[in-house]
């Protein structure tokens, strides 16, 4: 027997079935475990690809030089963090900056899927190139990056990227001098010199990066240390809150200043250590007194930091045998929830 609805009540129907079918647009970001390098994928709402530095070349030991991408550690674990997401190319790749634990993959990662445009901020200091390994893995990055398009934004620059909004706040050392909007307070912790970079050459050169889709805000300054860093957050704030601040430097004890994390105000921070490299200690006994950090995500335990290390339910790799990712979904509301591979487990944030 059929069931007739009366005309006003299909009518309604009809008019609810579009949006029954329609699905959230949202923004996700992947913290891929490179061991202690960076990479970040970013996946705009228009399902764009941004891309964030590229772990180590080959193996990923030390002085590890690119060969079969098919054998290569870290360039896999970004294609796979890609698949996961739906990607098949990048769209934006940003090296903040030419040490060979960020730009080192890139000959691999572009063997196993197409780049379509390198952000970066240009040259390497003569007295970077001081070190082998560093100006190796910058020559062979060069290499590649002259078979596509290349941008070299200034800090202020917004980067060409559909349904998020990304400034470039810092590169090649200089800063945004204005604040951006909802920053531009005083920082009362500023009593203090900006704290000496642990590498002073090409970490404070870092290219950096505020993204926001609605009211979502995320801030990735690679290993930005030093005199630019502080300027960042002193005497005045110039970027304002974020929901998720990728801690700069891996939270190497030259990240662990207080005034940034008063300038920033995270709701979250994100430590892209390795089990021994980065995560000092001094970074994690900071990060347990930041006034509203709601929770701190690490890619590894870090054995630096001993007790001082956050619970285990928010920490994607207990050690070296396993690559999780740590996955963010953004709503344009400003809600987000984070995923541990490690465990499968959401954490739910609602907006504020």
């Amino acid at each position: 027997m059929r069931f007739r609805f009366p005309p006003a009540c299909l009518s309604a129907l009809l008019a609810l079935a579009p949006a029954q079918g329609v699905t959230a647009k949202t923004f996700d970001i992947y913290f891929i475990d490179v061991e202690g390098g960076q990479s970040t994928l970013l996946v705009t709402p228009e399902q764009q690809s941004f891309l964030i530095d590229t772990g180590w070349a080959g193996s990923g030991m030390p002085g590890s030089k690119p060969g079969d991408p098919s054998q290569s550690r870290d360039a896999k674990r970004i294609v796979a963090a890609a698949h996961d997401a739906g990607i098949k190319q990048i769209d934006y790749l940003l090296i903040t900056h030419f040490h060979p634990d960020h730009d080192g993959g890139v000959v691999e990662l572009a063997q196993l899927m197409p780049i379509r445009h390198f952000i970066d901020h240009g040259t390497l200091p003569a007295e970077a190139q001081r070190d082998a390994p560093t100006k190796d893995a910058f020559e062979s990055y060069l290499a590649i990056r002259t078979k596509a398009q290349h941008i070299e934004p200034k800090p202020g620059d917004r980067l060409p990227l559909r349904g998020i909004d990304a400034i470039i706040v810092t590169s090649a050392a200089s800063t945004i001098t204005q604040p951006l909007a909802g920053a531009g307070e005083a920082n009362v912790a500023c009593d203090h010199p900006a704290p000496t970079p642990g590498e002073p050459f090409e970490n404070p050169r870092s290219t950096g990066v505020v993204v926001t889709f609605g009211k979502f805000r995320f801030l990735d300054v690679g290993d930005l240390t030093g005199q630019p860093l502080f300027d960042l957050a002193c005497p005045k704030n110039l970027i304002g809150p974020v929901d998720a601040y990728l801690v700069a430097h891996h939270g190497g004890a030259d990240a662990s200043d207080p005034a940034t994390f008063a300038a920033f105000k995270p709701r979250l921070a994100i430590m892209n250590n390795g089990l021994k490299k980065g995560g000092a200690q001094v970074t994690y006994e900071t990060l347990h007194h930041v006034p509203g950090l709601e929770d701190v995500w690490q890619l590894h335990r870090s054995e630096a930091a001993g007790d001082q290390n956050f619970p285990a339910e928010r920490i994607a790799n207990l050690d070296e045998s396993t690559a999780h990712w740590i996955k963010l979904t953004a709503n344009a509301d400003g809600s987000f929830r984070v995923l541990n591979g490690r465990t499968g487990e959401w954490k739910n944030y609602p907006a504020r």
